[in-house]
Order: structure tokens, then sequence, then C-alpha cells
């Protein structure tokens, strides 16, 4: 099988490259044309009108991975045109040139296209109501991908994280060497996934086919805020060495933290459906944090 994986230099695309090699040939893109060490692949440019359709039709793979998206939540309320091109109106042709060849299309998709205001795990079936433009642009590519008739597999995920890349861990670490104090954001409610699991996951879902084209939820086990988040970050950092002390942590409402774009207050997601259709279950967050942390000390070791 032939497999385009777009996004192939982000810290998803980075495990999606490893996970699902055994399933198929894969043609990695990215917009540089370069992979991590340096390695030349193939180039794409989601602004580019057309752009994508061709890369289709030229290489005429039988499963595309989508994990290119605009993730500056707070950015996006700046550039909202470019937000809207890459999240939304470049997956919709993605998923139309898909359809012209019979591809099967798996997108990436977020908690936030919720409005976060629920009190339990939201639901596939859940009503949307993203609060900023990152989850509204993202929703409309969930919808761009349903409406265009393709075979496809919609993941949707949160709070994303790796070894490698641009994410709350590998900012915290950083901060750890640069500042005293930190106030970090206690009333905002999610599961933080490691990328490993996410891609791992997605090459078994793919494996197993036992289940229909759809959405569903995919994150690690149990939840916490971005306070515990970080406390337990810190926690594990210090017992592997890897930072030698940690800043003094000050919870704080979301409405005291200068963000541009709003974010969901509880945005915990239901994954009995992914557990159900195919037998898989992410282990609880903590789990995926200490893996995290023990490959960042390996590597330094």
């Amino acid at each position: 099988m032939k497999i385009l994986l777009l996004g192939a230099d982000g810290q998803l695309g980075y495990e999606l490259h490893r996970a699902c090699a055994p399933l198929g040939e894969i043609l990695p893109y990215t917009y540089t044309g370069a992979l991590p060490g340096n390695q030349r692949c193939g180039q794409i440019d989601f602004a580019v009108p057309g752009a994508l359709a061709a890369l289709i039709d030229a290489q005429r793979p039988q499963l595309v991975l989508n994990a290119v998206a605009h993730t500056a939540v707070d950015r996006a309320e700046d550039e909202p045109a470019l937000a809207q091109r890459i999240n939304a109106e470049a997956v919709g042709e993605l998923a139309q040139a898909c359809r012209q060849i019979d591809a099967r299309l798996v997108h990436y998709s977020t908690d936030y296209v919720f409005g976060g205001d629920g009190t339990r795990p939201w639901r596939e079936d859940d009503a949307t109501a993203p609060l900023a433009v990152y989850g509204r642009s993202k929703l409309a590519g969930e919808d761009a991908v349903r409406a265009s008739g393709c075979r496809h597999m919609i993941l949707r995920t949160a709070w994303v994280y790796a070894s490698r890349g641009q994410n709350f861990l590998r900012t915290a670490l950083r901060l750890a060497k640069e500042r005293d104090e930190l106030r970090i954001v206690h009333d905002q409610i999610g599961s933080p996934t490691p990328a490993r699991w996410l891609a791992t996951s997605t090459a078994l879902a793919l494996a197993r086919e036992k289940a229909s084209d759809g959405t569903w939820h995919v994150v690690s086990g149990g939840e916490c805020s971005w306070f515990q988040f970080a406390a337990a970050i810190y926690s594990e950092a210090l017992a592997a060495k890897i930072i030698e002390r940690a800043p003094r942590l000050v919870g704080i409402p979301s409405s005291e933290y200068p963000a541009k774009a709003k974010r969901p207050a509880y945005s915990r997601l239901d994954c009995s459906k992914f557990a159900a259709d195919f037998g898989l279950a992410l282990p609880d967050w903590r789990i995926g944090l200490r893996e995290v942390i023990g490959e960042l000390a390996e590597a330094r070791a």
C-alpha cells in the first residue's frame, strides 16, 4: 500500500512515519522538503490552491495521513484567513482529491471544537461550539472531509506533546532554567496525549479495519489541569535529572492569563467509541508523561 504522509516533520508526523511503516510504502512530505536530520523528502505547501490535488493525482496513494495543521491557537486570532486556509480549505481540497481516486484519508482534529462548558467527557455526537478561530477552522476542516464523500477517519485528540517539536512539556522544561516562578492556568481540564501514543493508535486502528468511516476521539486516560500537568512534568523531570530545579508554580484562573484566544474550560474527550470499534484504549496520561520524560533522559545520557 502506498501511503502519503503530510507533515512528516511535526511531532505527530514524525511518530506516524515510524508507527505506520509496517502498513506500506510511506511517501513523506513537508513544507520545507526536509525531514529531521536534514533528510530530503517531498515538498508541499497547504497555502497554495491546487497543490494538494496535483500531488494526490501524481502519487495516487491508497492512504493519506494528514498531520498538517495551523495549531498556534493565539496566533490564529491574528491570521484567521491563514488558519482557515490550512485547517479547512486545503483539507477540503485534499478530501476531494482523495475521493477522486478512492484513497482513504486520516485527518486529525481537536477537543477545541467543543465549547467546554460540560461536566462529562465529550462524545463524538455532542454538539460542537468552538470558542476561537482555531477551533472553528478545525471544525470546518472536519465538515469538509465529511462533505467530500471520501473514505475517511477523523481522529479528534487533545493536548498533544512529544520529546521533540513545540509543545507544553518542552516549553515547561525550558522555562525551568529561566524562571523562578510560573503562573499556570488551573481551571482548564483535558487529557495530555503523547504523539507516539496517537500515532500507534492510528496504525493499529488502520490495521484492524473493524469500523466504517467516521469520527473518533483518541486521548490518554484520566484528566488534569494545565497546572497539574506542569507540576507532574517538573516532578518527573527532577526525578530523571533532566532539570536541576523546578520553578514555584502558582495556579491562576483563565481570566488572569493573557491569551488572545478563549479556550474551553472542560475538554476531556470520551474515547469509548474508539475502544468499542477497535479494541484500543490509551493508558492514563501520567504513564505517557513518564515515557516521554524517560525518552528525554535517555537522549541526554
